[in-house]
């Protein structure tokens, strides 16, 4: 039962709304079927199925509003649901955050974000494509251990005043990592798509053996500023940090990289190296998205930097509204400008610097200037006239995003990572402070 078409899953919202007598109503069911396989010293170690439809109702008397769910769909259960959702609502506090529900919207065309191959894949097929990766690496005399996920879901909404909404979409998620027998090279690659049909566990595979494989004896060299190449990868955590603190409250309440001091926002300055542009877009077709938000706001095309400069901050309705800004919700995911160039290409025109491959124990030291500390991981490599010379120890990084996007040397060809898509990014002046044992 867990996807649902559009009239299925409105009439059931239909229902539910005429079972309410709240001032206002709104009634979300939201489902999803897929599986899992989870591997480790190459042998599958977990598999697993998900197959649920849930639904969630919010009830609202003035400002107070309460919220219920249920995943049995029968009138009995979803009346006794209705009836719950508006006895919580009657007794809650009032908002002083209300905003009405909102009215009939109009939502772009979301069906690149549904691929009938991804909804299709079978249990055979996970363990097919687990196979490839687990042979890969016993031939090559490897260890592995390994993550791949896939959903088919849908989003369905429907409220009192007007609102209804309907998306379906898919999704299938994979990371290797890749060792060394005596532990001491380590590899990994990672990707996500909505079509399963550009998947290769092998491929991504073989890229992890091979870093694996060449980050063995590694050297310490000093730490300090070196000029690196980000891999997606590696970038799109501190990428993905600075995008989720473009929310217009904190700005304007002085509690962001954004905040001017004694107030204001810096929408409309430059902040980034001019080459920098950053939006997101529901309908692109090689990141296909939700079209609309958690609170059924749409989502379009928005241009957040553009040529290095703020253009666009997203917040709530009720902000939006207090400060007098552009209704915008926050992006479901998003796709950064970029080049040419592949990892490579950069690699060939690098004097000397670092090629890192992942960052990961990310925590924040400065929220207003987003100074970031962690550590590199799964391949790190020296470069000298424009090729790898020898693996290098990990280090453990102090860095901005804000700063290292004014430090850029080159942008390569954008790919698919953790939702995105983030360009393989040549930076100078990277700051590495210590030496990690980490490999």
């Amino acid at each position: 039962m867990a996807i649902l078409s559009k009239d299925e899953a409105q009439n059931i919202l239909k229902k539910v709304l005429s079972f309410s007598t709240a001032d206002e109503c709104e009634a979300t069911l939201s489902g999803q079927t897929g599986g899992n396989v989870r591997s480790a010293r190459n042998a599958i170690s977990t598999s697993g199925a998900v197959d649920n439809v849930q639904l969630s109702v919010e009830a609202r008397f003035g400002k107070r509003s309460g919220v219920a769910t249920c995943n049995e769909f029968d009138d009995a259960t979803l009346r006794r649901c209705v009836q719950r959702v508006e006895e919580i609502a009657r007794l809650a506090p009032e908002s002083p955050e209300y905003m009405p529900l909102l009215g009939p919207q109009q939502y772009l065309d979301g069906s690149k974000a549904f691929v009938q191959s991804t909804a299709n894949i079978t249990p055979d097929y996970r363990a097919q494509q687990t196979a490839a990766s687990l042979n890969l690496c016993e031939k090559r005399k490897l260890t592995s251990a390994g993550f791949l996920n896939d959903t088919a879901g849908f989003t369905a909404r429907r409220n009192s005043k007007g609102l209804e909404a309907y998306q379906p979409y898919t999704s299938l998620e994979y990371s290797v990592t890749v060792r060394t027998p005596d532990g001491t090279g380590s590899g990994y690659a990672v990707a996500d798509y909505n079509d399963a049909s550009k998947f290769d566990a092998g491929r991504l595979t073989q890229i992890a053996a091979d870093k694996a494989a060449g980050s063995v004896a590694a050297k310490a060299i000093e730490p300090g500023k070196y000029t690196v190449i980000l891999e997606p990868a590696a970038s799109v955590e501190l990428l993905s940090n600075m995008m989720e603190s473009m929310d217009a409250r904190a700005a304007g309440e002085g509690r962001s990289f954004l905040s001017k001091k004694g107030g204001g926002i810096k929408k409309g300055e430059k902040l980034f190296d001019e080459r920098v542009s950053i939006y997101s877009d529901p309908s692109s077709a090689d990141l296909p998205g939700r079209v609309f938000a958690g609170d059924g706001r749409p989502q379009k095309r928005v241009a957040w930097i553009e040529k290095g400069v703020v253009k666009n901050l997203y917040s709530s309705r009720f902000w939006a509204q207090k400060a007098g800004i552009p209704d915008l919700p926050a992006p479901g995911g998003w796709i950064m400008e970029g080049g040419t160039q592949s990892v490579q290409d950069m690699i060939k025109g690098t004097a000397k610097g670092i090629l890192v491959t992942r960052l990961w124990y990310i925590r924040a030291v400065d929220p207003q200037t987003l100074l970031y500390t962690g550590l590199t991981r799964d391949g790190t490599f020296y470069i000298e006239n424009g090729k790898i010379k020898h693996p290098v120890k990990n280090f453990r990084f102090n860095e901005s995003p804000i700063i290292m996007l004014n430090n850029l040397e080159a942008l390569g060809k954008p790919q698919r990572v953790d939702g995105n898509l983030v360009p393989p990014l040549k930076i100078r002046e990277f700051t590495f402070t210590s030496l990690s044992d980490a490999v």
